[in-house]
């Protein structure tokens, strides 16, 4: 079984063909450019990027193999949620490939895509733990099957992301935020500065980054005179030092929020065997080592895509498409593209109206 997944939900233009061995027959990938000079995505920009470039990826990911379309069994797209000039454009390629070739269609929540990512390069059994973290969005799921989710929490304000992104542009450090941040924490002293945890003790698994991200601006506005972050003059060792102490305080809530999640899924589940983290900040290195280090003390197995495969893909999109594909979920042409879809609309939510209780 072969099945091609088309991606464009924010700024990347990707396709990939995977089989049901697990296998990348074949990828392309663009990741636009033009965005970096705004300090994050435009959509209407986004939106022409991909219109003008899908076919061109098509037949890029095609050229890598000895295959042509008509040999693909179904084809996938992001269909939401995301930036909905983006989705609109893989979704109507997807759409007019599936008439063309007569396959059949598959519309993918760009969050599955993330969520099942692990599976194609690990032995990662249902029901699992997942900690899904990115630029928009930030929850902690058990994932009981293909379409069976269970939200346990989720951030109230800021995704994690968007929050590093955010951070970083207040520092001068570009975008994306997320690997210049890494890069300075690393000679970042994590003592420095001391900064809040929101909902720390709240007794759900519920997330929150914007008094974080706050706090953070606030020590940055005492470097200019003025208070203006903009005018702000930081020395390097303190921008170090700031994104050391950030980095380590986000990684500090994600993980003692996944610890209670721990908590209720090994006794609601106790067949579940692993902590699974993935999304564009999954390829955080600092986060994926504290995430390892709670799942060995919790006598869990730890797992999470390859970095590359972390960030939107193609290989994501056509590896969720083939796991909904063989459990018989396809989609008619009147599919509409969603901006918002939520991860766990199919399934019942967790107890109490903020998720989870430890």
């Amino acid at each position: 079984m072969i099945v091609l997944g088309i991606e464009s939900s924010c700024d990347e233009t990707a396709v990939a063909l995977v089989n049901d061995k697990r296998e990348i027959l074949g990828e392309a990938l663009l990741s636009q450019e033009e965005h970096i000079a705004f300090g994050g995505v435009v959509p209407e920009i986004a939106a022409r990027s991909h219109l003008e470039h899908i076919d061109s990826i098509l037949e890029e990911c095609f050229a890598k193999t000895n295959l042509t379309p008509r040999d693909v069994d179904a084809i996938a797209a992001s269909a939401g949620p995301g930036l909905i000039g983006g989705v609109v454009v893989g979704v109507m390629t997807a759409k007019a490939l599936s008439v063309a070739l007569n396959k059949p269609f598959v519309a993918v929540n760009h969050l599955e895509a993330h969520a099942l990512a692990a599976r194609i390069s690990n032995d990662v059994e249902f029901p699992y733990l997942l900690l899904l973290v990115s630029g928009g969005h930030c929850q902690i799921l058990v994932v009981k099957d293909v379409n069976n989710y269970e939200r346990l929490g989720t951030t109230i304000d800021d995704a994690v992301g968007e929050a590093f992104d955010k951070v970083a542009k207040m520092l001068g450090l570009g975008y994306p935020g997320g690997p210049a941040i890494e890069k300075m924490a690393a000679t970042g002293d994590v003592n420095r500065f001391t900064l809040p945890r929101p909902l720390i003790g709240s007794g759900d698994c519920n997330l929150s980054f914007s008094g974080l991200k706050t706090a953070v601006r606030k020590i940055i506005e005492t470097y200019s005179l003025d208070g203006n972050v903009a005018h702000a003059d930081i020395p390097t060792q303190d921008v170090a030092d700031i994104c050391a102490c950030f980095q380590y305080t986000a990684t500090d809530c994600l993980c003692r929020k996944v610890k209670k999640a721990i908590a209720y899924f090994k006794n609601k589940y106790p067949d579940g065997k692993h902590l699974v983290v993935s999304g564009g900040v999954a390829s955080n290195t600092y986060l994926r080592g504290e995430l390892k280090k709670l799942a060995e003390q919790n006598n869990m197995i730890f797992a999470a895509p390859p970095i590359r495969f972390c960030t939107d893909n193609g290989v994501m999109v056509a590896w969720a498409g083939l796991e909904r594909f063989r459990k018989g979920y396809t989609d008619t042409l009147d599919f509409k593209p969603r901006p918002r879809w939520p991860l766990d609309a199919n399934a019942p939510k967790a107890a109490g109206a903020g998720g989870v209780k430890a």
